[in-house]
This record gives C-alpha cells, sequence and structure tokens, in this order.
C-alpha cells in the first residue's frame, strides 16, 4: 500500500516519540532511586546512567521538534519525566532504567529499520536518532552492574 510523505514522516515521528516516552520513565525512575541511595552510589548512578539518561532525552526531543518543524508538520510536548508506580526500592528503580533505556533503544531500532526513515527522513533525524542511541547504548549493562553492586 502506498502511504504520502505526510504519512511516512507522522509515522516516523509516532516512534520517535515512543523513544522519548520511554527515555523520560527511565530519568523517572533514576530520579526516585537517587534519592534512596548513600552519596557514593548515588555519583556513580548519575554518571552511569542519569548522565547518558538525560542527554538522550534531550537529544530525541529536540530531534522530534526539529523535524517537526523542518517539515511543517504538528509536534507535541512532552510530559517533565514523571515518578515512575514501583516499590520504590533502588533496586526495583535501577532495573526499570536498563528496561527503559532497552525499550527506548528497541523503538529507535524500529525507526531505523522503517523503510520511511531513508525515504522521507532526512539527513538531520538520521544523524539525530544516532545521537541519541549513542549515549544509551552501554546503560542496560551498566544499570545490571549497579544492581550487582547493590546486591553485596
Amino acid at each position: 500500500m502506498a502511504y504520502t510523505d505526510l504519512e511516512g514522516r507522522e509515522a516516523l515521528m509516532a516512534r520517535l516519540g515512543e523513544a522519548v516516552e520511554y527515555l523520560g520513565e527511565g530519568i523517572g525512575s533514576l530520579g526516585d532511586a537517587y534519592e534512596t541511595l548513600d552519596d557514593q552510589t548515588a555519583d556513580t548512578l548519575e554518571e552511569k546512567l542519569f548522565g547518558p539518561m538525560q542527554r538522550a532525552y534531550g537529544r530525541a526531543k529536540k530531534t522530534y521538534s526539529d523535524f517537526a518543524a523542518r517539515h511543517g508538520l504538528e509536534g507535541r510536548t512532552f510530559d517533565a519525566p514523571a515518578s515512575p508506580v514501583t516499590s520504590g526500592k533502588a533496586a526495583d528503580l535501577i532495573a526499570a532504567v536498563a528496561g527503559s533505556a532497552e525499550a527506548a533503544e528497541y523503538a529507535l531500532t524500529e525507526l531505523q529499520d522503517d523503510p520511511a526513515f531513508l525515504a522521507v527522513g532526512d539527513r538531520e533525524l538520521r544523524a539525530g536518532v544516532v545521537s541519541v542511541r549513542e549515549p544509551i547504548a552501554n546503560v542496560p549493562r551498566d544499570a545490571r552492574q549497579m544492581l550487582r553492586m547493590l546486591g553485596r
């Protein structure tokens, strides 16, 4: 079935929006986890998880809004990251971060695999998606490493 450029671009924006939401969920979990940890562990969390997730979140939102503006599309605003509904235990929150990063990575992979990505996406979108994926590449691994550290 043929689609218009507009439909293709809207589909790309929807997928990118999913990634933004997953990243926001992860940031919400990190904020709560930070409050439950000792200073040294909280500093590690900030360096290994929060920093990369925050960079990816900011880049994803910018990539989304810039793409919409370049193509005259109506974008959307994203709510500030909210606290998750979990037990409030640091380990559960950090595990949720790993899941959020993996879900965002999957959404971005699906975006890049979509034929519309090449057909109606542009160079700036492609570069933006790469810039979002880079900082979160190690977040799931680093989150699991933190979980092992907390388990001691």
